[in-house]
């Protein structure tokens, strides 16, 4: 008998045919002879349109009461979900985070998973049941709070009880196939990966790739949990994302793998600041202690004519709900920092190239620059890894630039890629 966690995406679980649909599919699965552990996120875009809601009714919304607000919609769904299953013949209990032992950090709306204790889990498992979790939330045991793990949590509640109950398999459930060289809404000729590594996934989801959230695959790279990604609407296998480095050593390395947006960044500039030994410390120091994340960092030729005045500018890129906390915090140390001005954009649009044969095979940056220039896509930063280079473009123009790129690396197919639900927000 195996163990299997499979998680099921907001689109999958949009309606109430969507949830019929899925229990008979964990049906199907434990009839199989397996013990099912689901883990499910909230309806469709009901977490976008709780955060719209609390936005509404504040300008500054309470981290604590902000997470109590979003983890109504995951036990909407998994109560809905445990409810069709009962319905149709099977033992269904659900559990929310706290009760399926997901422990976190006491950071509000964007925890961190400290510890996993799944015994009421397992317990249901031993007796028959389906067990059915709401992914994204956790409990603190200090504060006695309710926590949230950010955006695409449920990915990672999965695949740390899979990690935790020991599963033989993870099984991510979303609106497409699986792991595509590029987001199919936006690259209708994307292809779908049969294999994956686990390094190129991360780069991946770093990107901006929303097929696997990022701390998700971080957990399952750590925990040596291999995942595959399915459709919920269809029977294609998906792609299996290998965590296990001597199958990884077995696959063929594609130069690139696949090709990411992300339009969820901002950019900062510090202008004139003093070219001596700690200040780019002291900017991101400034940073850290606001809470925020950087991405990408760039820094200029230092300017002068000699070392008394001799400054540069230093740009990086930020998730642009920090971007005026940032703001505020480096005005408020403009005494200490020295600077001149800021500037801030939030008009930016990350593409990234990602392929473990970046490590052996040369030219790809030729290629990507050269397909940038042939569609006219002006380059703003730079920044590169062993096996991912991402560069700044506006935000207009990154979707052409993505489908430039996605030609110039041969990944487009011959048909256009299937998105059976789901609206990619």
């Amino acid at each position: 008998m195996a163990l299997v966690v499979q998680k099921y995406g907001g689109s999958s679980v949009g309606d109430a045919e969507k949830i019929k649909h899925v229990a008979r599919r964990i049906i199907e699965t434990q009839s199989a002879g397996n013990q099912v552990c689901v883990v499910v996120s909230a309806m469709g875009d009901t977490t976008d349109e709780l955060l719209d809601l609390a936005n509404q009714v504040s300008s500054n919304p309470e981290g604590r009461e902000l997470d109590m607000l979003l983890t109504a919609g995951e036990r909407i769904s998994m109560a809905l979900l445990s409810i069709a299953i009962n319905d149709l013949g099977a033992k269904s209990l659900s559990f929310t985070g706290s009760q399926a032992g997901i422990i976190t950090d006491e950071v509000h709306g964007n925890a961190r998973i400290a510890e996993v204790t799944p015994d009421r889990v397992a317990e249901a498992l031993e007796a028959g049941n389906i067990a059915i979790v709401a992914g994204f939330q956790g409990f603190n045991r200090d504060s006695k709070d309710i926590t949230t793990l950010g955006r695409g949590g449920s990915d990672t509640t999965a695949v740390a009880l899979a990690a935790a109950l020991n599963a033989d398999v993870c099984e991510i459930y979303s609106d497409v196939d699986g792991v595509y060289t590029a987001d199919p809404r936006l690259v209708p000729t994307a292809q779908k990966l049969d294999v994956i590594d686990v390094e190129s996934m991360l780069e991946l989801a770093a990107a901006g790739a929303k097929i696997l959230h990022i701390r998700a695959v971080e957990f399952a790279r750590r925990h040596k949990v291999d995942l595959r990604v399915r459709s919920t609407f269809s029977n294609d296998p998906g792609t299996v994302v290998l965590s296990d480095e001597e199958s990884i050593k077995n696959m063929e390395e594609s130069v690139v793998s696949g090709v990411a947006t992300d339009k969820s960044q901002a950019k900062i500039t510090v202008i004139g600041i003093p070219d001596v030994p700690g200040k780019a410390a002291a900017v991101f120091t400034t940073v850290a202690e606001a809470g925020a994340n950087i991405d990408m960092i760039v820094q200029n030729t230092p300017t002068g004519s000699d070392v008394t005045d001799r400054v540069s500018d230093i740009s990086f890129t930020l998730p642009k709900g920090d971007l005026k906390k940032v703001l505020d915090a480096l005005a408020q140390n403009r005494g200490v920092l020295s600077y001149r001005e800021l500037e801030s954009d939030e008009q930016i649009g990350k593409l990234s190239v990602v392929g473990a044969g970046m490590r052996t095979h040369s030219g790809v940056s030729a290629i990507l620059f050269r397909a940038l220039a042939e569609a006219g896509i002006n380059i703003e930063m730079i920044s590169t890894s062993e096996i991912r280079i991402s560069v700044i473009t506006s935000l207009e123009q990154v979707d052409d630039a993505a489908r430039a790129v996605h030609k110039a690396f041969d990944l487009d197919g011959d048909n256009e890629a299937i998105v059976y639900a789901g609206t990619g927000r």
